[in-house]
């Protein structure tokens, strides 16, 4: 833990406010809303209809939630190259900011690990959320961050190509249907790792054809604190943004897009979504000074290991636990449902009050 003051002053704010936007997201999850809003009383309502872009798509297509740790990803790639350059600018050599690296990177995996075997109460091998994924973008991105911007961006092509090619061309029956679930390389995958298949479909594979939006968030990184006018710096973003968006929905009637299996498809479309997401961001706080409410997201993104850990081992549960009797005694007469959606609603306020509270009192948690 360190305990040091925090400042947003001076600092890239758009990537304060994307960081703590995504990671409220997040959290929201915990709460219970987005379930409470796909309730089927509510189906065909507008509430529904927004809660269902808060749920993964089953197999094929997307959702708004299917872009969250691409965003989240992509986020923590923008940050590499501006941390770096800071550390290197204190005075920290090469070799020191890279074993650090290493560390972050091998901490992330085990605790992305370590999530599993507490969910299951017993030692398994999966690697299919957010940080043990992360962990393997991060390092990759790492090593070639100091490379030009055309080799970096050969290699995560590279990436997405070996990917495609793995599915495509698996020869073991049983496993040679690229995009069927659980009968392609993916499923092999988990079962080689883990001795059997996600029930959900998703595949520990992921974390490499994801490494593009890492190194991609890299970067952006570096455009960002480049000399080149605003103006150039949201025509590169937009551009990139936009062919990401072109190559993965024009290529999607040949290879679908689907997130459980981060198809090539998927890659650069959430890719695209991801670029443009910060350009908007960027444009809106950073250029146009539009930030009002920044701090609200931003404080949720200072701490974001912590609060995703705390609200994933049953943190967020224990506080429904707590308020739910208070709750329903203010609330109840609003009816079950609208009481579900309250009680979520204070749940996420008080997640969001932890962090509220931890930047008072200018704690970081970080590894």
């Amino acid at each position: 833990m360190n305990k040091q003051p925090r400042q947003i002053n001076n600092r890239l704010l758009s990537l304060d406010f994307y960081r703590g936007l995504t990671m409220f997201l997040l959290i929201a999850e915990f709460s219970h809303l987005f379930a409470n809003m796909v309730a089927p009383e509510l189906e065909e309502s507008v509430l529904y209809a927004i809660g269902e872009q808060f749920h993964h798509v089953k197999w094929e297509g997307l959702h708004f939630w299917d872009l969250i740790q691409p965003f989240f990803m992509f986020i923590v790639g923008v940050a590499m190259p501006l941390s770096f350059n800071k550390r290197i600018a204190r005075g920290d050599s090469y070799n020191k900011v890279f074993k650090h690296a290493l560390k972050r990177a091998f901490m992330l995996l085990v605790l992305g690990w370590a999530l599993y075997c507490i969910d299951d109460g017993k030692i398994v091998f999966r690697f299919q959320n957010v940080l043990a994924q992360l962990s393997v973008t991060y390092i990759l991105a790492f090593l070639i961050m100091k490379k030009p911007t055309a080799v970096q961006l050969g290699f995560s092509v590279f990436l997405i190509l070996i990917t495609e090619g793995l599915y495509r061309f698996f020869p073991i029956e049983g496993f040679n249907q690229a995009f069927v679930p659980g009968e392609n390389f993916g499923a092999w995958f988990n079962i080689l790792i883990a001795g059997q298949e996600d029930g959900g479909h998703w595949a520990m594979f992921n974390a490499i054809p994801t490494t593009a939006h890492t190194i991609w968030g890299v970067l952006a990184g570096r455009l960002l604190m480049s000399d080149q006018s605003n103006k150039k710096k949201m025509q590169t973003l937009i551009v990139a943004g936009i062919l990401g968006l072109i190559i993965g929905y024009g290529l999607s009637p040949v290879t679908p897009i689907i997130k459980r299996i981060s198809t090539s498809t998927f890659v650069f479309a959430s890719g695209g979504w991801s670029v443009l997401a910060l350009a908007l961001c960027y444009w809106l706080i950073d250029i146009k000074k539009y930030q009002k409410g920044v701090l609200f997201f931003a404080i949720v993104g200072m701490n974001p290991l912590f609060i995703y850990l705390f609200a994933h081992v049953g943190g967020a549960d224990l506080i429904r636990s707590i308020v739910l009797p208070f709750s329903n005694a203010i609330f109840g007469w609003t009816g079950a449902l609208n009481a579900m959606l309250i009680l979520s609603a204070v749940v996420l306020f008080f997640l969001w009050y932890l962090c509220y509270w931890l930047f008072k009192k200018k704690i970081l948690i970080k590894i």
